[in-house]
């Protein structure tokens, strides 16, 4: 499980990357860019971080169930992620 601090300021990052979305496209599309330099460094897109929605967990992300390895691999175990089943041939 990853810290509440870091899943905190990962979630304050994707907030700041809508609020600003609008605004970043249309500086860039004008080629305003000592405007596109004062907006906030969080407010890019690029410094999203894809992180599991149960634990926080940063590597071995899925992005088809916003989950990690672990808790992917759990919960198909369980019955808990419909159409997913164990390999067996």
């Amino acid at each position: 499980m990853a810290r509440k601090s870091v899943i905190a300021r990962e979630k304050k990052r994707e907030r700041l990357v809508q609020k600003y979305a609008a605004r970043r496209e249309q500086l860039k599309k004008e080629g305003r860019w000592d405007e596109l330099d004062k907006l906030p460094k969080n407010s890019s897109k690029v410094r999203l971080h894809n992180r599991c929605k149960l634990t926080g967990r940063p590597k071995g992300y899925m992005r088809q169930f916003g989950l990690c390895r672990v808790k992917f691999r759990e919960m198909a175990l369980a019955g808990k992620i419909p159409g997913i089943t164990k390999a067996s041939w």
